[in-house]
């Protein structure tokens, strides 16, 4: 029997978070292999929408102008829980708005990025099971072929089969509510439908112009069903009915579907050599629209700390800091999440609270609060003491040579130094150096993570030796 083929990464599931990890990988020449089980992309036009932190890691990968081309800025705004507030003013990024944009066209965007950097793409390739041993994974896919990689990661969303396989836990809550959501034309005038969708008061419902006719669509479902089963376009006008007294004549569908509000976190991000990113680690509901979101930032994470260990580079406990780091903000966020669901209830408890929180986003510091949240731009990795950007992400500041992120397009460490006296020294094959008096900082120097997070805020050599070692391991030569 032939030996399987051989691949530093395998990732399973080419969505948002695997094709991101797959394009991460390769910037550090790592040999990846991504298996999508579907045969072709989805076809169907969901509007997703990339938040700010998100935003800022496609410009620091210098993905964001054709992101920008098919997609449409909207304020960072009104996001939590849909209560109706404006941006606050000077919020800390140059990318402070949010980007409405096709799902299927971030999927392709992001697996071309991909492709066109070396990585590897089979379709109709579903993983069936996997065996890990001290060297690697044998991977086995459902026509019987056998794969070989060094490590194996799971994006292969809520149902994942890398997941079960690996016996790692899934606790959380199932779904209570479930919401059909689609894009359809209507059969009356739009100021019928913007008159009766003023009289109803429900944060499951709503009917929204995209032009041409064509509306997106949210309702309520009449219970919790299969959600394997696309509801029908009947489906939709019977929860019209209940809800609206009318169906508005809805017809030509362009997609259908329904989602629910389970709430689940993976107990562990990693075993061995199998890890977990994207949906295949947590859901929630859509609330926010944080979740698309969470999975990007879960690759960029992730993709840096896995090339080190293939490269031979990592410190120790590197990889260990994925979950570490992570699995925090993902608990975050279904917590924000099962708040908002809260506050989108009908009863009366509920819906005093959101009159009462209403209020208080009145105030500056709680509206600010929760945007920072949802968008994703308030973590702070605990790195140990110091000072508040110690491990906060940096925004994207004026540099000598232009934009600090375009110093970023690499996937490499970067130190900012201020002073001119600094040097990366052993380190240069991993971190870039940029001597700048002129950036605009107000610290003497700081050290990036690839990912964009600050590690390290000084000015002694010795001091900064010592973070390099820390998260880039030992000097070269």
């Amino acid at each position: 029997m032939d030996s399987p083929r051989f691949f530093d990464v395998i990732i399973a599931g080419c969505g948002p978070a695997g094709a991101m990890l797959a394009a991460e990988l390769r910037l550090h020449d790592v040999r990846v292999l991504v298996l999508e089980k579907e045969t072709e992309p989805v076809s169907f036009v969901r509007i997703v929408g990339l938040h700010i932190r998100s935003l800022e890691l496609m410009a620091m990968r210098g993905l964001l102008d054709r992101l920008l081309e098919h997609g449409r800025k909207r304020p960072a705004g009104g996001f939590f829980a849909a209560i109706a507030k404006p941006a606050p003013e000077g919020l800390d990024s140059a990318h402070a708005y949010l980007l409405g944009i096709p799902q299927p066209v971030v999927v392709r965007l992001l697996e071309e990025h991909a492709i066109q950097l070396g990585a590897q793409v089979r379709r109709g390739c579903a993983v069936a099971g996997f065996e890990q041993d001290d060297e690697g994974v044998t991977v086995e896919l459902a026509t019987g072929e056998q794969l070989r990689s060094r490590y194996l990661v799971g994006c292969d969303g809520a149902r994942s089969a890398v997941r079960k396989l690996l016996g790692v836990g899934f606790p959380g809550e199932p779904s209570r509510n479930e919401t059909l959501m689609g894009e359809m034309e209507a059969g009356v005038s739009s100021e019928e439908i913007a008159a009766k969708a003023a009289e109803i008061h429900h944060q499951r419902f709503w009917l929204r112009p995209f032009g041409k006719g064509v509306y997106s669509v949210l309702v309520p479902a009449a219970e919790v069903s299969d959600r394997t089963k696309p509801p029908t376009l009947e489906d939709f006008k019977q929860q019209l009915r209940a809800i609206a007294g009318t169906d508005f004549g809805v017809h030509s569908p362009r997609w259908l579907s329904r989602f629910g509000d389970a709430t689940r976190l993976a107990e562990r991000y990693r075993a061995g050599r199998v890890l977990l990113a994207g949906d295949a680690a947590h859901i929630h509901p859509p609330l926010g629209g944080q979740g698309l979101n969470l999975g990007i930032q879960d690759a960029v994470n992730l993709g840096w700390k896995l090339a080190a260990q293939i490269r031979g580079w990592a410190p120790e406990t590197l990889l260990d800091t994925y979950q570490a780091e992570r699995r925090p903000v993902a608990e975050d966020v279904l917590d924000n999440t099962r708040a908002q669901l809260e506050l989108s209830s009908t009863e009366p408890g509920p819906q005093a609270v959101r009159r009462l929180l209403t209020e208080l986003m009145d105030f500056d510091e709680v509206n600010r609060h929760l945007i920072e949240k949802i968008t994703a731009i308030d973590i702070r990795y605990d790195f140990g003491e110091g000072p508040d950007l110690l491990g906060r992400r940096l925004r994207d500041i004026d540099v000598k040579q232009g934009q600090l992120y375009g110093l970023l397009q690499h996937g490499r460490g970067l130190l900012l130094d201020r002073t001119e006296r600094l040097t990366v020294g052993g380190w240069s094959d991993r971190v870039d150096h940029l001597a700048d008096p002129t950036a605009a900082l107000d610290v003497p120097c700081v050290l990036l993570r690839p990912d964009g997070h600050v590690a390290w805020i000084g000015d002694d050599q010795r001091d900064l030796d010592d973070q390099l070692s820390r998260w880039f391991g030992e000097p070269a030569g």
